[in-house]
């Protein structure tokens, strides 16, 4: 099973998150199968690959709480695609 989650980069103290697909089964910092997005909370930036993660999304992934959480921050869907139960598990 594929989700969508943080994989976190940057410094000690300063961190910032690339959005990935990954394995369930692999380590938050193991090989992604792709990024597609990045997540600064400091400066509260958002970059997505709105293709990318609805390809995933229609493939059945399952975004992690937090990464439900930013989408719906971001506006990025404001239709019943990503807010419904289905992507909620």
């Amino acid at each position: 099973m594929v989700k969508l989650r943080l994989k976190r980069c940057g410094r000690k103290q300063r961190a910032v998150y690339r959005i990935v697909a990954i394995d369930v089964r692999s380590r938050r910092e193991g090989r992604d199968l792709r990024r597609v997005g990045f997540y600064d909370p400091i400066k509260n930036q958002t970059y997505s690959n709105v293709p990318a993660i609805l390809y995933f999304l229609e493939k059945g992934a399952q975004p992690t709480r937090t990464v439900h959480d930013i989408f719906k921050k971001a506006e990025l869907f404001k239709d019943e695609l990503i807010t419904g139960k289905k992507f909620l598990k």
